[in-house]
Order: structure tokens, then C-alpha cells, then sequence
């Protein structure tokens, strides 16, 4: 664990699916995941907290084009180089990722399921830091890892077609293999819960800690209840405004 639990932390009560939330999620970073150990997962989160302090990344992202700017990222970490950068792009520029840097990020040396492995990691420390920044509370030091190697599975029946790497269809996941998806089924499903299906661990603890920060699937269309201390109205325009800002395009 990194310490402490959220309501231990919070100034004000945290409602117990989000403390449980928080508390998965920093376990689950600090484990070994599918494609990479537990330290190399929490050395990512330790990359990504220094993202957005690069000098590179800033100039980048005040460039026409991040393109156009060429430079060593500023990192303490013993992570590859080609790994930084992934890092530092989803953090600070992901609005701007295009195709072909990633396949210049692939050929680099990661695999599909390592860069998807890596997209988990960043996009769940995020979201962990950015609730501690709202909340008004420090960042949490970072666990101790669990020792361990990755497991390296692979779902049988991922295909490309959907995305920029090969993706999980709910009706092709195998009987007893990984379920990315939960119990969700049909519309549930969005694209944005098969963007990482190529690595269903990362797809499952991900939206875990969605459904507690934000909202569980089956509840963003029941307008008739309001699961929440703001309602539907309010969070989507509070997602919209901070889309808007990440420059998100989903």
C-alpha cells in the first residue's frame, strides 16, 4: 500500500467505495502486471509525476507541432529512454499522439501489449494524483513493490480493426480468460473500455477506479436517479470544461 487509506488523508468524509477504490488501485500498480514487474509499473508512476515538470514536454507542448521540438526528457528514472517518452507524451500531450508516433514508438523496441500495459499505469496515476490535487491533500509516496515477475498473457482472439493495435471483442473473450469488460455487455461496452483490452488487467482496474471517481456504466444513463452529491447535468459539464482543457478527442 502507499500508506495511508483516502479518508485517512481527506480533510472532510470520503464515501467507502471511493477509500476502497484508492485502495485497490495503488495495490494494483504496485503488482506485477502482464507485461511489466511491479518496480518497473511504480517507476512509471514516478515518471509520470515528473512529466509534467520537463522542460522538453512544456516546450512541446507550446510548439505548433510537438514534432518540431527535439530534446532529452528531464527524468530521474533508470527507464528506458523510448519508455520515458511514452510516458511523458500520454501525460502531457496525449491529444496530440498520432499514428505514426507510435509506430515509431513500437519499432523502438516496446510491444503493442507493453505500450497498452504503459498507457494503464500512466492513466491510472493520473487519475489518483489529480483526486489527492482535488481533494486538497499531498501525493502519496509511492508503495513498495511486490516482488514477482509479469504474467505475459495475451488474449487469443484480439484483432486488429478497431484501433491503432489489436483489440478485444466482448463476444471473443474465452471462457476462463480474463474478462475485461466485467459484467458488462452490448452498449455498455464503449470503445473507450476496448482501447486496452490487448491487456485486461489494465482495462479492469482502470475503469474500477472510474466507477467510484466518476460513475458506474449502468448509472450514466439513469438520469431518473442521481448517484452522486452533483448530478448528471453538472458532472458532464464539469468533464466537458476539463476535456475541453486536456484537449481530450474522445
Amino acid at each position: 500500500m502507499s500508506g495511508k487509506m483516502l479518508s485517512d488523508l481527506a480533510p472532510f468524509p470520503v464515501r467507502a467505495d471511493l477509500d476502497e477504490a484508492w485502495r485497490r488501485a495503488w495495490e494494483h500498480l504496485a503488482r506485477p502486471g502482464t507485461w511489466w514487474t511491479g518496480a518497473q509499473r511504480l517507476a512509471m508512476v514516478a515518471a509520470c509525476r515528473e512529466a509534467p515538470e520537463c522542460a522538453l514536454c512544456r516546450d512541446r507542448a507550446a510548439a505548433l507541432s510537438p514534432f518540431a521540438v527535439d530534446g532529452t526528457h528531464d527524468s530521474t528514472s533508470a527507464l528506458p529512454d523510448n519508455v520515458v517518452e511514452a510516458i511523458h507524451r500520454i501525460r502531457t500531450d496525449s491529444g496530440r499522439l498520432t499514428e505514426a508516433w507510435f509506430r515509431e514508438t513500437i519499432a523502438g523496441g516496446l510491444s503493442e501489449p507493453e505500450y497498452v500495459e504503459i498507457v494503464g499505469v500512466v492513466s491510472i496515476a493520473t487519475a489518483l494524483d489529480t483526486l489527492a490535487r482535488g481533494l486538497g491533500i499531498a501525493r502519496p509516496a509511492l508503495p513498495e513493490p511486490v516482488p514477482g515477475g509479469p504474467s505475459r498473457y495475451l488474449p487469443a482472439k484480439a484483432r486488429r480493426g478497431l484501433a491503432w493495435l489489436p483489440t478485444l471483442e466482448p463476444e471473443d473473450v474465452g471462457e476462463g480468460e480474463p474478462n475485461p469488460y466485467g459484467d458488462k455487455t452490448g452498449e455498455l461496452v464503449a470503445n473507450i473500455h476496448r482501447g486496452m483490452s490487448l491487456v485486461p488487467a489494465e482495462v479492469a482496474a482502470f475503469f474500477e477506479l472510474d466507477d467510484a471517481i466518476y460513475l458506474p456504466q449502468f448509472a450514466l444513463k439513469d438520469f431518473a436517479t442521481e448517484y452522486r452529491a452533483i448530478g448528471h447535468a453538472q458532472m458532464e459539464l464539469l468533464a466537458a470544461r476539463v476535456s475541453l482543457i486536456n484537449r481530450c478527442r474522445y
